[in-house]
Order: structure tokens, then C-alpha cells, then sequence
């Protein structure tokens, strides 16, 4: 393994990122389940928190890729949001999101919603600078 390659390993461990959230009416729509865009907005922001403690740099959100939703989720629900690089580039990096749903009053979750999210980071002057600089390619 070369030394990027443990350098990645390390930071991916140290940056996989869950968020808790409960599902109450105002995050929810007519059938009283969670709205789609919300849920998207809560993967993209946990996939930003892991992107940005993988490399420490600023990064903007560039794709997501096919979002697939499995179940959906109640109003009531509890849910974890668990963020984890799984590709790094070398400007670029993609963190994957699964979403798990679970009932407060009994044991037991299932995933709901996973996704991937690619990210690019940028220097001041707004253009892609390495993820790894003291690493590279």
C-alpha cells in the first residue's frame, strides 16, 4: 500500500460523519412522510461535513448520483444519516449516504434512502486544487 493510499485510508476512517434527526410535521408532505427534498438536503449536508474532514479544504457539491429511495418515512420516525468517502481523486472525492430509519417506541431500523455525492475542492480563485496536495497522484 502506498503512502497515499494509507494516508486516504486514515483520513476516510476518521471522517465518516452520523447525523440524528427526528422527522417532525414541519420536515414532512401531504402523506405525512418526510419530503424527498428535505431528505436530500440533510445527505448532501452530511456528505459535505465528511468530505470537508477527509481533506480540510473548501468544497463544492458537483453531482449526486442516482438517489434511490427504498422506504419512505413517517412523520414520528428517527432517522440516521451516515456519510462515508468511498473514491478519492485528485481534486475530487465522492462520499456515499446511507439514510436509516427506525420508530421511537421500538427497536428495530431499516435503510430507507442511500446516495452518492461527489465533491470538488476549490482554491480561493474558485478553481479545483488537490485534495491531498501533500500527496500527490
Amino acid at each position: 500500500m502506498s503512502p497515499r493510499e494509507r494516508e486516504i485510508q486514515r483520513r476516510t476512517e476518521l471522517s465518516e460523519t452520523r447525523v440524528a434527526k427526528a422527522v417532525f410535521p414541519p420536515t414532512t408532505n401531504h402523506h405525512n412522510t418526510l419530503f424527498g427534498g428535505t431528505a436530500l438536503a440533510w445527505m448532501d449536508e452530511v456528505s459535505f461535513i465528511a468530505a470537508t474532514r477527509f481533506c480540510r479544504l473548501p468544497l463544492v457539491t458537483v453531482s449526486s448520483d442516482r438517489i434511490d429511495f427504498k422506504h419512505a418515512i413517517a412523520a414520528g420516525s428517527i432517522v440516521e444519516l451516515i456519510a462515508r468517502v468511498i473514491k478519492v481523486g485528485n481534486t475530487s472525492l465522492k462520499v456515499e449516504v446511507s439514510v436509516y430509519v427506525e420508530s421511537m417506541y421500538s427497536d428495530g431500523r431499516e435503510r430507507a434512502i442511500s446516495g452518492v455525492f461527489s465533491f470538488v475542492a476549490v482554491g480561493e480563485d474558485k478553481k479545483p486544487v488537490p485534495v491531498l496536495p501533500e500527496f500527490p497522484l
